[in-house]
C-alpha cells in the first residue's frame, strides 16, 4: 500500500441515496463521509446511481488517498444489460410488485418445496427471478434484447472497474468482467447459496432462455488489453447465453479501477450491515430504513418453507437468515402526514399513549407487503372508538404495528434455529425515541442501539480492507442505549387484526382453481399464528392492567451522529 493510499472506502448505494465512507483500515475510524441522494420510484435509470456515486465521492473529499474500495447495495433489482453493455430499460427496484402474479407462476411451475431446497427462498415479487419472468412477459422486445442481468451493486462495481458503453467507459463493455458476491447473488432466486453457484435451469424457467456465469478475465481489470470471450463456458452453454456475474468469494479482489484502487466483491445491503456491526452468533438485527428487515448470522442450512425467512448467503462465507417488511420508516412518516406533525412530535405523541394505545391497532401494509406475502394488501386502522380516538393513540399505534411487523419477522428467524441473545437495534427510524421505548413492549430479549452511523457503507469499507490486507480487522462499534423488555400485551392485540388481514386478503386474492403462493403451504402464516390468543374482550380491557413505564429506559439517550 502506497503511503498517500493508506485508506479504504465504502459506498452504499440504496433505495434513496448513496453514501459513501472513508475509514482507517486498521480501526475503523471514519476519516470523512459524503452522500448524494437517489431519485424516487420503484423503476430506476442506473445512471442515476452512478450519478449519484460520484456526487457522493466527491462530498467525501474525493479517492486520492484511498487504496480500496467495496461497493454494496439494495438487493434484487434487475438491471439488463444489451450486448453494448448499455441498460435496456429502467431498472426494477426490489420494492416494484408488479412481478407478483410472475413469482406465484413461478412457484406453482416448480413447485415451493422444491424451490425452497434449491435456493432457500421462495420467490416473491421482490425477487429478480419474477422481474424476469415480468419482463418476459411484459416487455417481450425489451426481453429480446438481453445479453447480461446484473444487480446494482453488480453494475456499479463494473462501472467502477471502468467498464460500460464504449463511448462513456476507459475499457469498454465487456460483460464478462461483470462480478459479484454471493450475499447478492443469493437474493435473485436463481442460485444456490449451499454450493455458492448459479442454479442455470431455474434462470432459464423464470426468462426462457439460457444463462451462463460471466468467465471472469484475469488481469483484463487491471489493464485495457481486450480478452475474447469463450465460445463455450464449462458446462456446455454457448457463449451466446445471457451473462450473469462471476461470483467473487468473500476476500477475492475484483480487480482494480482505472485510477488504480483494489476493488473488493461488495454485497448485499444487508450482509454489508451485518460486516459493519461485527454480528456473530447470538446477534440478531432489526433494520428499520425503507424496508425493515430482520437478520442474522450462521452455519446453519436455512430452507423455510413457508417462505418467510430467505436463506440468503451472508458476506462473510456463511448463511444470512433474513425477513424483510415493505413497511417500516415511512410508516412513521406517514403516521407524521396523518397527524400534521413532525417526527420530534409524533414521538412525543406516541409516548404520551400507553402500551396498546387504549385498544387502537395498525395493520400497517400500506404498500402491499412481502412477509407476509400480501402484495395486494392496505392498511388498516382497527379498533377505533370514541374513547380511544386520539392523537397519542393514533401515533402509538403506528409505532406499535411497524415494530410487531417486525417482531414477528424475529420469530421466523428464531424459528429457523438462530438464537437471539441479543438484538441490535438500527436504521434511521432506531434514533426514534418512540421507536426505542414502544420496543421494550414489544421483544422479549436485551436490545442495544449502536452508535448512529452508515453500517452498510461501514460494512463494504470493512470488507475492502479485507481485500486488501488479507483479514478481517476488528472494528469497534459503540452503544448509546442498551433496552430491557417488560411484558405487555401488545403483540398480541396486533396478531388478532393481522390475522384478519391476511385471511381477507387472501379470500380476495385467490381465485378458484388458481393456486397462489400464500396458500402452497400448509404451515401457518406468521399473521395467522396465535390469531386467537385474544378475544374481543380481553382486548378491549387488557391495557388496562398494564403497568405505564414511559421514561424508565435508555431509549432517550442521545443519539451520536
Amino acid at each position: 500500500m502506497s503511503a498517500n493510499r493508506r485508506f479504504v472506502a465504502g459506498v452504499d448505494s440504496s433505495t434513496q441515496s448513496c453514501k459513501v465512507v472513508i475509514a482507517d483500515p486498521d480501526s475503523g475510524d471514519i476519516i470523512r463521509t459524503g452522500s448524494a441522494p437517489h431519485p424516487p420510484g420503484t423503476e430506476v435509470d442506473p445512471e442515476a446511481w452512478w450519478t449519484a456515486l460520484h456526487e457522493a465521492i466527491a462530498a467525501a473529499g474525493g479517492l486520492d488517498d484511498v487504496a480500496g474500495l467495496s461497493i454494496s447495495g439494495q438487493q434484487h433489482g434487475l438491471v439488463a444489460l444489451d450486448s453494448e453493455g448499455r441498460v435496456i430499460r429502467d431498472a426494477l427496484l426490489w420494492n416494484d410488485l408488479r412481478s407478483k402474479a410472475a413469482a406465484r407462476d413461478l412457484i406453482a411451475e416448480v413447485g415451493a418445496a422444491d424451490y425452497v431446497a434449491r435456493t432457500g427462498i421462495l420467490p416473491v415479487a421482490s425477487f429478480t427471478a419474477a422481474k424476469l419472468r415480468w419482463l418476459r412477459d411484459a416487455e417481450p422486445d425489451n426481453a429480446a434484447r438481453v445479453a447480461a442481468v446484473a444487480l446494482p451493486h453488480d453494475w456499479l462495481t463494473w462501472r467502477f472497474l471502468g467498464y460500460g458503453p464504449a463511448d462513456v467507459s476507459a475499457r469498454g463493455p465487456v460483460l464478462d468482467a461483470l462480478i459479484t458476491d454471493a450475499s447478492d447473488a443469493s437474493g435473485t432466486a436463481y442460485f444456490d447459496p449451499s454450493a455458492s453457484r448459479y442454479d442455470l435451469d431455474l434462470f432459464q424457467t423464470a426468462f426462457g432462455r439460457p444463462a451462463r456465469e460471466a468467465a471472469g478475465l484475469p488481469c483484463a481489470a487491471d489493464t485495457d488489453v481486450e480478452t475474447d470471450s469463450p465460445d463455450v463456458d464449462g458446462d456446455g452453454r454457448a457463449a451466446s447465453a445471457i451473462i450473469l456475474p462471476r461470483v467473487l468469494t468473500p476476500t477475492e479482489a475484483a480487480g482494480h479501477s482505472p485510477d488504480g484502487i483494489v476493488v473488493g466483491p461488495g454485497a448485499g445491503d444487508n450482509a454489508a450491515a451485518a460486516l459493519g456491526l461485527g454480528v456473530t452468533s447470538g446477534d440478531l438485527v432489526i433494520s428499520i430504513g425503507t424496508s425493515g428487515t430482520v437478520f442474522g448470522t450462521t452455519d446453519l442450512t436455512i430452507a423455510d418453507s413457508t417462505g418467510a425467512v430467505a436463506g440468503f448467503a451472508s458476506a462473510d462465507g456463511g448463511r444470512l437468515p433474513l425477513v424483510a417488511t415493505l413497511n417500516a420508516a415511512r410508516v412513521l412518516d406517514s403516521a407524521a402526514k396523518l397527524l400534521r406533525v413532525s417526527h420530534d412530535e409524533l414521538a412525543a405523541l406516541a409516548l404520551a399513549s400507553r402500551p396498546g394505545a387504549e385498544g387502537l391497532t395498525l395493520v400497517p401494509y400500506f404498500e402491499g407487503e412481502r412477509t407476509p406475502n400480501l402484495p395486494d394488501a392496505t392498511a388498516r386502522l382497527e379498533g377505533m372508538t370514541l374513547a380511544n380516538s386520539a392523537a397519542e393513540n393514533v401515533a402509538r399505534a403506528f409505532v406499535e404495528g411497524m415494530l410487531c411487523g417486525l417482531a414477528d419477522g424475529l420469530d421466523a428467524v428464531q424459528a429457523q434455529g438462530l438464537e437471539a441473545g441479543r438484538l441490535l437495534l438500527i436504521g434511521g427510524a432506531a434514533r426514534n425515541p418512540a421507536v426505542r421505548e414502544v420496543a421494550r413492549d414489544i421483544f422479549t430479549v436485551p436490545i442495544d442501539v449502536p452508535e448512529q452511523a452508515e453500517y452498510v457503507a461501514i460494512g463494504a469499507a470493512r470488507q475492502a480492507a479485507w481485500t486488501l490486507c488479507g483479514s478481517l480487522p476488528d472494528w469497534t462499534v459503540e452503544l448509546v442505549a442498551t433496552l430491557h423488555p417488560r411484558p405487555s400485551q401488545v403483540r398480541q392485540q396486533y396478531r388478532f387484526f393481522a390475522a384478519q388481514t391476511a385471511v381477507q386478503q387472501t379470500a380476495n386474492t385467490v381465485s378458484p382453481g388458481h393456486t397462489t403462493s400464500e396458500t402452497t403451504s400448509s404451515e401457518p402464516s406468521m399473521t395467522e399464528r396465535s390469531s386467537s390468543e385474544l378475544s374481543s374482550s380481553q382486548r378491549s380491557s387488557s391495557d388496562q392492567s398494564l403497568t405505564d413505564h414511559r421514561g424508565s429506559s435508555g431509549a432517550h439517550a442521545s443519539v451520536k451522529g
